[in-house]
């Protein structure tokens, strides 16, 4: 494989404390933990999920879960094609383009043939389903989309996720679904894609919606039996199994779900509508309003003074305001993505101002 850095940026929500969850860590055992994961959290993520704790495997976060699923699926340059393997020459990906780095950079280390399919502003970001369909050759493994996408904070209609499970069961390809924001929707929640086929696979995690990244815990699930039994030989090859402390803060944390993402979807909703009404006086932007997750991708309706780099320098340099340029999800520097879960109230508030200011500002 062929490892390239990829942008890692903020884009959850404020991160939580210890102390700010009401968690004491007990007296645990520092044991190897069950490799599928702990039990009890696995039944918390099922019973959300609508499928069994049997169908549910815990990773290193999400960006674990989808290299667990890339390296399984896809194969790579320089492996010895085995029976019933993948390899790089045998394989195909089709992926909705922008995308969560991961989703990108691991099949392209890999050296996986790749077909991209990129949504546009002008359709409100929504992938063709079409397009997908005509994308599916005869070695096409996986057909990979994000919902809510990642960058914009569109998302799927219920008729369009129905569909697409329709076409690539009829196709005979998986299905992988990036549920990471899925917890933080603003229309009605859509299903675990998962629950849906046993051909689809969905992937999410407690970094985004729940804001803690740091404990690394993330989850794979699918109804496949043989897939997930792949998916475990993966994971103790990479790790045996996951952290006794992490998982144990995991469990707790998802015992209180309804409790912590009741508050931080009603927070959510408030900072949403901070950028609505921002935007909404932004002549110089323009956005597909967000159904979900903490991002969105604003487009400059014309290149800023003294062009796009000057831009980002003097928004960073001189005013402190960092988002995540264009080129980072391979389109133009026009579009930027802008997260409104992590910053308090007040420092999204000067964010938006800063960039207001440096959309103008004639200085280099």
């Amino acid at each position: 494989m062929k490892y390239e850095r990829m942008p890692i940026e903020v884009d959850s929500v404020t991160d939580a404390t210890i102390e700010s969850l009401g968690l004491k860590i007990p007296n645990l055992t520092l044991l190897y933990n069950e490799h599928r994961g702990n039990t009890q959290l696995r039944q918390l993520i099922a019973s959300d999920a609508n499928v069994s704790d049997g169908d549910v495997l815990i990773t290193s976060g999400a960006a674990g879960a989808l290299f667990i699923i890339a390296t399984s699926q896809l194969g790579g340059d320089g492996i010895r094609k085995q029976p019933g393997s993948a390899t790089a020459a045998d394989s195909h990906l089709v992926v909705v383009r922008p995308n969560y780095a991961t989703n990108l950079e691991t099949p392209k280390a890999i050296g996986c043939e790749t077909t991209f399919i990129d949504v546009t502003f002008e359709a409100g970001f929504q992938p063709d389903l079409a397009e997908i369909e005509a994308a599916i050759k005869p070695n096409t493994r996986l057909v990979s989309v994000t919902c809510p996408h990642n960058p914009t904070g569109t998302s799927m209609s219920a008729e369009a996720l129905t569909r697409l499970v329709a076409i690539t069961k009829e196709r005979g390809v998986l299905l992988l679904v990036d549920e990471t924001y899925r917890d933080i929707s603003y229309t009605p929640k859509l299903p675990v894609a998962a629950s849906l086929a046993d051909h689809v696979i969905s992937v999410c995690s407690l970094s985004k919606s729940f804001g803690i990244p740091g404990i690394r815990v993330g989850w794979i699930i699918t109804k496949n039996k043989q897939l997930q039994e792949t998916f475990l030989a993966a994971k103790e090859q990479i790790s045996i199994s996951g952290s006794v402390i992490d998982e144990w803060i995991a469990e707790q944390v998802l015992s209180q779900r309804e409790s912590i993402l009741g508050k931080t979807q009603e927070e959510m909703k408030a900072r949403l509508a901070l950028v609505e009404a921002w935007i909404s006086q932004e002549e110089l932007l323009e956005w597909v309003k967000p159904t979900g997750g903490v991002v969105c991708f604003p487009r400059m309706k014309k290149e800023p003074a003294r062009g796009l780099a000057s831009f980002y320098e003097r928004l960073l340099n001189k005013y402190g305001t960092y988002v995540g340029p264009g080129h980072w999800f391979g389109l133009s520097d026009t579009y930027f993505r802008l997260g409104y879960g992590w910053p308090s109230r007040d420092q999204l508030e000067a964010g938006m101002k800063a960039i207001s200011q440096a959309l103008r500002d004639e200085d280099t």
